[in-house]
């Protein structure tokens, strides 16, 4: 048994924040493998399934993003999980959006739901980082997790919720690496923008006919042989 915890912070004024993608990403689990109904439990909603023949419980703590360790820490208690059966789904500022990445262990690095989880579980437990980027100042940062996405996030929000939701049986069996490298396959790549060469040069140079080759160019002449004295001094010289 395997806990999917996603974090964010609950109710319609944050579905759409940045600082919720965790929670998006295991909605997606829920509806592309048919889990039971969300119901209220361990201070969060859980739902139950099974991905690759382990069951999975996956988790939204309805404790808002600071005390996220809350409802983790009674769930692995009633089902007697240890930290290393616990996925975590959460926002990344140093990731460039779209970029995903699994890592076992580690700091919160300021992230204060990962703050709460480890001050609970310690840090041995699996997240997988959501990259949402980082808005270039630290000032700015409160603001931006809590903002919507942008339009222009649709572009690559929705192909990786799709992806991590194809790709979890992965996760679930252990293949954190597989699991990570399918998602990255399966992102839509930026097509290169093409290079635009600069055009022959077909305008006629001096001298030529459209259409034709150019003419040979003459060899030089051998300097002195015009001169008549020359050549009859040298045919005296052969018959010497």
């Amino acid at each position: 048994m395997k806990l999917f915890a996603g974090l964010g912070n609950p109710g319609a004024r944050y579905a759409r924040n940045r600082h919720n993608v965790g929670f998006m990403a295991v909605d997606a689990i829920a509806d592309a493998y048919s889990f039971g109904p969300w119901r209220s439990k361990f201070s969060g909603q859980l739902s139950e399934g099974r991905l690759s023949g382990t069951k999975i419980l996956l988790l939204k703590p309805d404790t808002y993003m600071n005390r996220s360790g809350d409802a983790l820490q009674a769930a692995i208690t009633f089902y007697k999980l240890n930290p290393a059966d616990v996925i975590v789904f959460h926002d990344e500022l140093d990731l460039a959006p779209g970029k995903i990445r699994v890592k076992q262990g580690g700091g919160h690095a300021g992230h204060n739901g990962l703050r709460s989880i480890t001050a609970h579980l310690g840090a041995e437990f699996s997240r997988v980082r959501i990259g949402i980027g980082h808005p270039g100042d630290k000032a700015l940062v409160s603001n931006y997790v809590l903002s919507d996405f942008a339009k222009a996030d649709e572009a690559w929000l929705q192909p990786l919720l799709d992806a991590t939701a194809r790709s979890a049986t992965l996760l679930a069996s252990g293949d954190s690496p597989g699991f990570a490298n399918a998602v990255a396959r399966a992102m839509p790549q930026k097509k290169p923008t093409p290079t635009t060469k600069p055009a022959a040069d077909t305008t006629p140079s001096a001298g030529t006919k459209t259409g034709t080759e150019p003419p040979t160019p003459r060899a030089p002449e051998p300097e002195g042989e015009s001169d008549p004295k020359s050549l009859l001094q040298k045919l005296a010289d052969k018959f010497r």
